[in-house]
């Protein structure tokens, strides 16, 4: 899990025939909004034309993603490859070719970690028992057979992913409609790592996986799982919406990354694709806005651990892997000296990460004969701030000590 820890921040990539008309992918004939015929009639128009799977993954790397995740199949059940079962995008739409394997390339070629996502639903499938909201096809405990047909299928598909792209990381997703032992979870499990004793999987196989996979909304206290990974969209919508324009900024997009390694985590952010393979300007532009940032403090995202509590600093904050360099990320533009709260350590030095300036700490209000530490004031010259989020380096006499202890009445001094 090693590299996937010091990651911290990844791309997630929703590329389908969904796009074509620019619905929800998957859900919008599964809630009824469109009829799954009039959400199938997209593969006619789903063409890949301008489809440059090196542009992405140059991209990829600029915003400072150190790993990308791309919808290999949804639970629409068309696959992005040419399956020998089942839709797939190379026999089934104008696109005529695979578009998971030259990504998979260009990843690797760019030095960034490989994640495919697997949908263990199909609703499209026959012989799966879900079509849509009101409508079953079939009872999975009243059909073993039936169920066992589409688990061979499923399972089918999943082996051929493994052999032919060997990715770092499998995100599965849709195990919610059944049981892990109705999945098989534990015998696809065996068999990812047969091929890969490496590869990581997400918490999504039913409890088979290795970390944990928080939605959308940012955790307010880290989550109890000792690895995870908060997926976002940067709009409302992880396909391309063309009337969806509720984008984040990329400055709370940065804060939201901020906080959510501050807390020990991953961000996984999307990014949807038009029907031709193109990427949106404004998400384009994000990713470059956020690259900018990744690549000046590098040093206070990767391979850090999470920061100390938000009772001590009111802001996000990183630890060095050894915890003696504390990253304190500064919102806006502060009024007056930062402060730190019941830092036991002494401050060795101080500075501003990214331009290299020293600055000025004081510590207030320290009596010579409490072991209360002071309050640690550090000055940020105005000139030195960066335009979205400033990072401070504090370099500390050893780890990171905080004071825990009650603050009582003085008996002696």
């Amino acid at each position: 899990m090693q590299w996937f820890a010091d990651a911290k921040f990844g791309i997630f990539i929703h590329y389908g025939i969904y796009a074509v008309d620019g619905i929800d992918e998957s859900w919008s004939f599964f809630d009824g909004y469109v009829s799954h015929d009039h959400y199938m009639q997209q593969l006619k128009g789903f063409t890949a034309a301008n489809y440059h799977p090196q542009a992405w993954a140059d991209l990829i790397r600029e915003s400072g993603a150190r790993y990308a995740v791309l919808t290999a199949k949804h639970h629409d059940g068309v696959a992005l490859w040419d399956t020998a079962q089942g839709i797939n995008v190379v026999k089934d739409t104008p696109a005529k070719r695979d578009l998971v394997g030259p990504f998979v390339q260009a990843l690797r070629k760019d030095g960034v970690k490989v994640g495919l996502y697997f949908s263990l639903i199909d609703w499209s499938y026959p012989d799966y028992p879900g079509f849509t909201k009101a409508e079953s096809r079939y009872d999975a405990k009243a059909d073993p057979a039936r169920w066992d047909r589409f688990v061979k299928y499923y399972q089918g598909q999943l082996r051929d992913l493994s052999q032919r792209y060997n990715p770092d990381l499998y995100w599965f997703d849709g195990d919610w409609e059944h049981s892990a032992e109705e999945w098989h979870a534990k015998q696809d499990r065996e068999m990812l790592l047969a091929r890969n004793p490496m590869a990581i999987i997400n918490s999504r196989l039913a409890g088979y996986g290795d970390y944990a996979t928080p939605e959308q909304g940012v955790p307010i206290t880290p989550p109890p799982q000792k690895y995870w990974e908060l997926c976002m969209t940067m709009n409302n919508s992880w396909g391309w919406q063309p009337n969806d324009d509720h984008f984040k900024s990329a400055n709370q997009l940065i804060r939201i990354l901020a906080d959510t390694i501050g807390m020990g985590g991953n961000l996984l952010l999307d990014i949807g694709p038009r029907a031709d393979g193109t990427i949106p300007e404004q998400e384009v532009d994000t990713l470059k806005q956020i690259g900018r940032w990744t690549h000046k403090n590098a040093e206070a995202i990767y391979g850090t651990q999470a920061g100390i509590p938000k009772d001590y600093y009111a802001g996000s904050s990183t630890l060095s892997k050894d915890g003696s360099t504390l990253y304190l990320f500064v919102d806006g533009r502060p009024n007056g000296p930062v402060l730190v709260k019941g830092l036991v350590n002494r401050v060795l030095h101080a500075r501003v990460v990214g331009n290299g300036t020293t600055l000025d700490t004081q510590v207030v209000g320290k009596a010579y004969w409490s072991k209360v530490p002071g309050l640690l004031y550090v000055t940020v010259p105005p000139a030195t701030l960066d335009s979205e989020v400033t990072v401070l380096a504090l370099t500390l006499d050893g780890p990171v000590q905080l004071f825990h202890d009650e603050v009582k009445p003085i008996t002696s001094n």
